[in-house]
């Protein structure tokens, strides 16, 4: 009877039923939850969760410094065009896709470096790419739109980059209704959820867009939306590009980087406050003198100024401020408790809890904090940390918004006539061929400069690397425009009678050597 009361428990009781799952632990009683779909779980939350992310963006430091390193680390000063085609497949020399290339690049940046690439007028190309990016990072997602404006002597390309930020791509509820709702139904029957139009089998086909914000109430505007399809019906080229960090499966709507820390990144922002305020007051060396009489006048005068009173006009308010005098009234007594401040345990509690937000974010604390004071060996593993994530969203950068946008760009430029690529519009394989580039952005920092060029040169010398992967690498500089510049300063310096070679000094066991330093640095 044992023996089968115990396999009855087992059968019933067993895996995560004791762990995770268990409804029967005390810790566990009152642990509410419930597995929602992606619609359920994200949209239903945007608008709360957007504006709690830009509320941490604009008033809290840490969430500034979350998003704007991430934004400096991966962008920087914009991601830059290195066309790759293949050459074997169309039939080129090496000479032949070396001049192709640079004839591409240089005509693309006569488009990517003017203003008149961004349809509003404010902003380059590259410039768009961090805003964009930002966007990403704190609404969840962000949309740009391909338009055509008129060709000019100035600028011969039509083509117009359009960004959109994400509260304005939301499901359609009737012209002139203020705010948003999810569901919707479109006019030819497709379900729209949060301005993503999809289809019976939940393919994308189009994205509706407001021309006002939900809380827009000062505009004049009547709110009406406007309907975009994914992608063109003869072309199947993209419209319109969505950047969102997709996390689920039919995942229709970016949810902000901040989203997990928002409920942290607020509390340390309030304690902060807290903390700034009452060393504030613990500075302040007020003097209150007792008065016996029926007046609280001072004296000697206002203390402080009236335009910098806050209490101004009301008899019984007080103001303390540096080295300030008030009188009292008649059985008046002033009473201030010690706040004890500074607080010397603010500054590890604060680490402490931005170890914790890092982790979430994949940036450590140390970069988040911009704040080195370890070892050589554990700031450098903490860069190389936080760039595995960097290079990451760099490809993915390149491939949802610059690679698009290039192919677009090229596309026209090849119609016009100002590029020639035969068969870019016959056969796809081709096309793809003539459309490959690399996206190079900023590069790491170097926290041993010697030591990074010591094995930048053994990468190169054991087959590893390449010349011009290691000058992106180092300083987002280009290989061959280097070798160009070298050329006319050697030439400039021999007429000067200067000598051309730099000889760097050898230590008689370099392996030792560095090997002594790092330790040293370790025990620091």
């Amino acid at each position: 009877m044992r023996r089968a009361a115990a396999r009855q428990v087992t059968r019933v009781i067993n895996g995560y039923e004791q762990g995770g799952a268990s409804h029967q632990k005390k810790s566990m009683r009152g642990w509410l939850t419930s597995a929602k779909n992606p619609k359920d779980d994200i949209d239903q939350n945007l608008d709360t969760l957007r504006s709690r992310s830009r509320d941490l963006y604009m008033n809290g430091p840490i969430g500034a410094a979350a998003l704007k390193t991430t934004r400096t680390n991966v962008i920087g000063p914009g991601l830059r065009l290195k066309a790759r085609i293949n050459a074997e497949l169309l039939g080129l020399t090496t000479e032949q896709a070396d001049a192709w290339c640079g004839q591409v690049e240089e005509e693309f940046n006569l488009w990517a470096e003017s203003k008149h690439s961004d349809a509003i007028r404010m902003n380059d190309f590259y410039d768009q790419q961090g805003i964009a990016f930002l966007g990403m990072l704190m609404n969840g997602d962000s949309f740009a739109i391909f338009k055509q404006a008129e060709r000019t002597p100035w600028m011969p390309y039509g083509l117009r980059i359009h960004l959109i930020e994400a509260d304005r791509v939301c499901t359609p509820q009737g012209n002139g209704v203020l705010g948003n709702s999810v569901e919707g139904r479109a006019e030819n029957g497709n379900r729209i959820y949060s301005g993503v139009e999809i289809d019976d089998e939940g393919a994308l086909i189009a994205y509706h867009i407001a021309n006002t914000y939900a809380t827009d109430y000062t505009s004049g505007k009547i709110r009406e939306w406007v309907r975009v399809e994914a992608y063109g019906r003869n072309t199947g080229r993209p419209n319109i590009l969505h950047l969102m960090d997709t996390e689920r499966a039919e995942q229709r709507r970016g949810v902000p980087m901040l989203a997990p820390v928002i409920e942290t990144l607020k509390q340390i922002t309030r304690y902060t406050e807290a903390e700034l305020m009452a060393a504030v007051i613990s500075a302040m060396f007020t003097v209150f003198i007792k008065s016996s009489g029926p007046t609280n006048e001072n004296p000697l005068g206002p203390m402080i100024p009236l335009e910098q009173q806050v209490a101004s006009g009301d008899q019984y308010g007080y103001e303390m401020g540096p080295g300030a005098i008030n009188v009292l009234g008649q059985d008046e007594e002033i009473q201030i408790a010690d706040p004890k401040r500074p607080n010397s345990n603010f500054d590890p509690f604060v680490r402490s809890l931005c170890l914790y937000v890092g982790a979430a974010l994949e940036i450590p604390y140390e970069l988040l904090l911009k704040n080195f004071q370890s070892s050589y060996s554990a700031s450098r593993a903490a860069l190389l940390e936080a760039w595995k994530m960097f290079r990451m969203r760099r490809r993915w950068v390149a491939k949802e918004f610059c690679q698009p946008i290039y192919e677009e760009w090229l596309a026209e430029a090849i119609a016009l006539g100002r590029i020639r690529a035969p068969g870019f519009f016959g056969d796809p394989k081709i096309r793809r061929a003539w459309c490959q580039a690399e996206w190079n952005g900023p590069a790491p920092g170097q926290l041993d400069p010697v030591k990074e060029v010591e094995a930048a040169e053994r990468r190169v010398s054991l087959g590893l690397s390449t010349r011009e992967r290691e000058a992106i690498e180092a300083n987002g500089s280009d290989f061959w425009t280097n070798i160009q510049q070298l050329q006319v300063e050697n030439e400039a310096m021999q007429k000067a009678g200067l000598s051309t070679t730099t000889k760097l000094p050898a230590t008689s066991n370099p392996g030792k050597e560095v090997k002594r330093e790092n330790a040293e640095e370790d025990q620091t």
